[in-house]
């Protein structure tokens, strides 16, 4: 059974279907899938999700890319109230991205570390996004060395990777490894600690070989295991199931 660690739910590309294809699940081999915000209005979204459907989890935080719209004073108390659900796990999707709205620099920045203290305050992990920014963002984690977060959709390089899991964080694979142009994304996952590995469709985006240009689903996550598992020397159970039992721990599952 797999974890889908990382699915945006809440996003508009499931309106038609959601509850028909997220009844699918179970039988499609998906055990839990985690819904991280990208802003308030999506968390309220996918704490409804969770809600109705007992295996969905969420996270609530703003995305680096919904400042320019999404964010508003007080932001930081919403997000607190949300974290509060019973089935909030993280604070995310929070980071930095340099491709869009780079002129948000700074009001990015302090996002970014007042949703990384409310983290520390609370004692949850954080889901983070990182894009053509990288040695701002290692510079900010590094001051939270404290809390246990992950690097979704990593594409990054092994050094990158090294600063990452010397600071007792996480890493996640999208179907990007699946790309025959993944080299560093692939090296770091046949390569890393087995044990902070985990796999995310970022549904509905970034579907895998052999759907790429279709809108990804959960169901997928098994391409990005099986790939991981061949990379690693590994059969695909074995894979599903570590990483079933590292995001698990992450999220602070293990007893539910």
């Amino acid at each position: 059974m797999l974890f889908d660690t990382h699915a945006h739910y809440d996003d508009a590309a499931f309106d038609e279907d959601r509850d028909e294809l997220l009844s699918k699940m179970r039988s499609g081999g998906v055990e839990l899938i985690v819904d991280p915000a990208s802003n308030l209005d999506s968390a309220r979204k996918a704490r409804d999700i969770a809600e109705k459907f007992d295996f969905v989890y969420f996270a609530a935080g703003l995305h680096p890319n919904d400042l320019w719209n999404k964010y508003y004073e007080g932001y930081l108390s919403d997000v607190r109230a949300l974290a509060a659900h019973p089935k909030c796990v993280a604070v995310g999707e929070i980071g930095l991205d340099y491709h869009y709205g780079a002129e948000y620099k700074e009001l990015s920045h302090r996002v970014f570390r007042e949703q990384l203290e409310l983290a520390r305050e609370l004692k949850m992990p954080v889901i983070t996004h990182e894009r053509e920014a990288t040695a701002d963002f290692l510079g900010i984690i590094k001051d939270f060395s404290d809390i246990i977060g992950v690097v979704h959709c990593f594409s990054g390089s092994w050094e990158t990777a090294k600063t990452i899991l010397d600071l007792g964080w996480y890493i996640s694979f999208t179907g990007v490894v699946t790309f025959k142009n993944a080299k560093r994304a692939v090296e770091v996952a046949a390569k890393m600690p087995i044990e902070r590995l985990m796999i995310e469709t970022d549904s509905p985006y970034m579907s895998p070989e052999p759907v790429r240009g279709t809108r990804n689903d959960s169901r997928n996550v098994r391409y990005v295991a099986e790939k991981i598992a061949a990379l690693r020397g590994l059969g695909a159970e074995e894979l599903a199931r570590v990483t079933l039992e590292n995001g698990k721990r992450f999220y602070g599952l293990t007893a539910k």
